[in-house]
Order: C-alpha cells, then structure tokens, then sequence
C-alpha cells in the first residue's frame, strides 16, 4: 500500500471518531497504561521519564494505523540512515551527526570525525575547568562573568540550558547577547566589569552579521576600558583564520562541522557557556541523558519509542485533525526559554513547503509551535485553550520533585495545577452543569441562563503530559533529545529535510540591500510604496 494510501486511512478514521467524547475512551480501565510510555534511567538516580498521551482522541485503530504510516515512510531506515553518517540532509549534500557530540558514536562513522568530537570535547573540559579555578584569568583576575554572543541555535540552546540548570551553577555568571537591537548589548553590559568578563563568539562562519556587530561593540568596549578585549575572548566557530584576524589564537577556538545544524549545536562547542557555569561533570551527564535517549531512540520497537511515540501523536493532531498550532506548557519555571527553543527546532526543521524532491507538500507542514510556564501562561492565554472556538493540542511538562525542599508545598500546588489543567481540558463542564453552578449562587431567568452560557468549557480538548523524576543535568540532555528525535520523525513522515533552513535567506539578502537606503538622500525609487513610505519615516529620525 502507498503511503498516500495509509494518510487516507488514517484521514477516514479521523472522519468517522472526530465528534467522539475522549473522556469516554476511558471506559476502558487500562487506557491510561495502554496510551503511555516510561522510560527509566539506567542508574536510577534521574528517576522516569513518562509520556501520558491517553487524553487524545486517538484509539487502537488510530495508533495502528499511525505506525503504519511511520513504517512506510521508512522511519526506521532513515533513523538509521542518520546515525551512521549517511547524507540525509540531501539538499545541502550533509549527514546530520548532532549525535555524535554526546560521546556514542557508530561504528560506520569515520574514525577522523568521531576523534575530532572527542578532542574538541577534551578541549572544552580543559578550558572550562582553567576557567572555573582562574588559572585563565582576565586583566583583573579571575573571571566572573562570562557573554555569549550569538543568534539562533548559538543562541537559544545555551540559554534555554543554562537556565534551566540554574540549580548546578558554581562558576562565572552567564549573559547572553543575541538582538542586533542595542538596547540588547547596552542592558548586559550595565554593571559587568571588563577586566573580569569572558567573551564567547558562536559563529560557525564567523561573518553572522548581528554576532559580529555585537561582537565588536562588546570588544569597544573592554577597550575603551584599557582591557586587550582578544585576551578574554573564546570563538565558537569553524573559520579559524577570521578569528585570528581578531586576535584569538587557536587554543580559544572551538569548531565544529557542517554536519552540527546550529538548532541542534548545543551538545558542542556552542555549548561552552553552560560548561563553563555548570562544570565538565555536569555537562557529561547532560550529554549522557541525550545519549541514553539516542539508544531508546534506536532499540526500541516503534510502538514504545517515546520520540516515535509523540512525533506520531503531533501528526495526528497537526496533519489529521488539523489543529494549527501546538502549546508547549512547561510547568517549570526554569523552563521559561523550552517554548522559545522549540519554536526553532521545529519550525525552523519542518517549517517547509515543498518535498525532499522539491514538489508542493500534498499537505500542511510543521504547526505553530508556542507557549510559556505554567501557572503563568493561566492568567494569560489559556481562556483561549479553554473556551476558544479552535482546539489548541497541549503539552505539559512536570517533574515530580523541584529543587526547594524547603518550598516544597509550592511545588505541590505546582502539579496540582499541572494535572488540573489537562483534566479541565478534557473534561469540560457542560451547560447542564454551568446552569446548576448558577442556580446555586441564587441566580434566576435569564440571568441564570446568560452567566451559564459564559461559564460552558467545550471539553475534548487533547493534551499530552511528559511526567519526570527532577529537572537535572542528565534529565534535561533526555527531554531535548526526545524533542530533536520527535522533529526527525515527523519531518520524514512528511517526506521533508529537516535539517536546511532555506526560508531564513531572502529576509537577509534583502536587509544588506535597504542598510543603505536608510542613509537621508538615498535612492529608493526601485522599492515598493510600503517599503518607500517606511524608509521615508524611519530615515534620519
């Protein structure tokens, strides 16, 4: 059977069982065990790593069909495909090695690239742990603060990570200057000293516009100050000959190869800031929680791989009932930047318009993926997810324990939250029982039945809950993992290349073209009325 023909099954499923209550399904008392898959660590220490995709519409006809369809569009041979180093990014003629930067690499990789990883690595290590004791110091002693400076993935990994292990961190304060907007690099600079700032660079090319504008407003800075601002800085980048013209020798660069797409960069060198604050040690079992997840990624049976699991359970929700977007709703406060992360993972990986070989997709992409920390995102847009009129597919993230002992009843209120919310979800409250609730507080008529109405929640509303031990370094390595694997899958059951990002050119060709014509007397008679009637008022103002 062609694969178009398994997206028409699963299309005619989704036609007959749209309309079905989900809290019905559990009727059947194993549901919840059925619809969900754990993972638990190898040493016990993280804890389980659990996904609770049972409050979704989907039943055994729709699951079996689901992996049917991952398995004709070969899911598992292209996993394969890229762990082995085979050119799956066959646009750009690369293999897809991110993988191979958490230390297991596979024995059809050549022996040049595996050591080559292990020693930047080593490298890393030693320069971090130099760093971490001041025995590389800046002009006034030991350091402590360190900038990254960097946009998109040398940008948002490290400082999703970082703040997310905010509990591990004994080194320099980290910063982050990624807006070409100064309004970013004047507030990160306020109060930090120069003589004790390290400055790290991530660009693989070294010629990142924002990073290099940014870059030498920071270097101007520790000059003006009497500071030789290339003795305290690191470049995260593969053109070592550009960061030799700034002074940095070789020992302070750290590359990488084309084969390490930026959104997925932060197990290397562009990791190096949050080495640098949360330790070698600490990052080894970040790496080594992604490392465990690649395995379960690679062994397990489709029908209990956790990124097969919920990359299946998104196409359903995105590409078969066609819901837009996607919240990520982590109700974990040190996960405020995930939303953002992911918007790039994804978006950026499956936010395409044509097949691998370049015909129009027969169906939408990638959805809009978006979202904040709970209970935060509660008094903010979640009446929509509520009582919008277009469902809104949830995804929560909770662990079982915080790192507050002493604030432990927060936490319990935290996941009460959490599980109330995917419940309210499902469940709804029908106009029956909103009438009761007003009838309740005395009220009568048509006032009984106007508050009613306001107070009706539609209910069937899907949602998946990804449960965990703690928020630890190890643990945190497994859930983007878990993410980065959930895009590969989704992106080869949509026959697209995940791993380009062609739609991030035109916006800056064209911006290289209008820097000019903001100069007062430039000539801008070949740009359209919008765009002259903009350059007009913004010019010289």
């Amino acid at each position: 059977m062609s694969i178009e023909a398994k997206w028409k099954l699963l299309e005619d499923h989704h036609a007959r069982v749209r309309d079905r209550s989900i809290l019905s399904l559990f009727d059947d008392p194993d549901r919840a065990a059925r619809f969900s898959a754990c993972l638990s660590c190898a040493d016990g220490d993280d804890g389980f790593l659990l996904l609770d995709y049972s409050k979704t519409n989907l039943d055994d006809q729709g699951f079996a069909l689901l992996m049917g369809l991952a398995r004709a569009a070969s899911v598992e041979d292209r996993r394969d495909a890229m762990f082995a180093g085979q050119p799956i990014n066959e646009t750009e003629g690369r293999a897809v090695l991110h993988t191979m930067l958490r230390g297991q690499a596979d024995p059809a990789l050549p022996l040049e690239w595996v050591r080559d990883a292990q020693q930047t690595r080593a490298r890393m290590a030693e320069f971090a742990s130099r760093v971490r004791a001041g025995q590389f110091a800046g002009m006034g002693g030991a350091f402590t603060d360190v900038i990254n400076i960097g946009i998109g993935g040398s940008d948002l990994g490290p400082v999703m990570a970082t703040l997310a292990l905010r509990p591990y961190h004994d080194g320099p304060r980290t910063h982050f200057i990624s807006n070409v907007d100064g309004a970013h690099v004047a507030d990160t600079l306020q109060g930090l000293n120069p003589a004790t700032t390290l400055v790290i660079i991530a660009s693989k090319t070294f010629t990142t516009i924002e990073t290099m504008t940014n870059a030498a407003t920071v270097r101007d800075w520790m000059q003006a100050a009497g500071v030789d601002a290339a003795a305290q800085m690191v470049a995260v980048s593969s053109a070592g000959d550009r960061a030799a013209e700034w002074g940095i020798p070789p020992e302070r660069v750290f590359g990488f190869g084309d084969f390490i797409g930026g959104r997925y960069s932060v197990w290397g060198p562009v990791g190096l800031s949050l080495m640098l604050a949360v330790g070698p040690e600490d990052f080894g079992a970040f790496l080594d929680g992604a490392a465990m997840m690649d395995r379960h990624f690679r062994t397990a049976p489709l029908e209990d791989n956790l990124p097969v699991l919920l990359a299946m359970v998104g196409v359903w929700h995105a590409q078969i009932c066609g819901h837009a977007t996607r919240a990520v709703l982590p109700y974990d406060q040190r996960l405020s930047r995930l939303p953002a992360y992911l918007q790039q993972l994804e978006m950026e990986s499956n936010g395409k318009r044509v097949a691998m070989d370049g015909t129009d997709l027969p169906r939408d992409s990638g959805p809009v993926v978006w979202g904040e920390p709970g209970t935060n995102g509660q008094h903010a847009f979640y009446q929509m997810i509520h009582q919008g009129t277009r469902p809104i597919p949830c995804e929560f993230l909770i662990a079982a324990r915080g790192h507050e002992p002493a604030l432990a009843h927060h936490h319990k209120l935290l996941i009460s939250n959490c599980l109330a919310q995917s419940e309210a979800l499902m469940r709804g409250r029908s106009l029956e029982r909103a009438r009761a609730l007003m009838a309740a507080r005395g009220l009568v008529g048509e006032d009984l039945e106007r508050h009613a109405r306001h107070r009706v929640f539609a209910g069937n509303r899907p949602s998946v809950t990804m449960a965990y031990h703690q928020l630890t370094p190890f643990m945190l390595g497994m859930i983007l993992a878990l993410y980065e694997h959930r895009v590969f899958v989704e992106g080869v059951v949509l026959g697209i290349n995940s791993f380009d990002q062609w739609g991030v050119e035109l916006g800056k060709e064209l911006a290289l073209k209008l820097e000019p014509l903001l100069t007062p007397g430039a000539d801008d008679s070949g740009k359209d009325g919008s765009t002259r009637l903009l350059l007009g008022r913004l010019r010289g103002a």
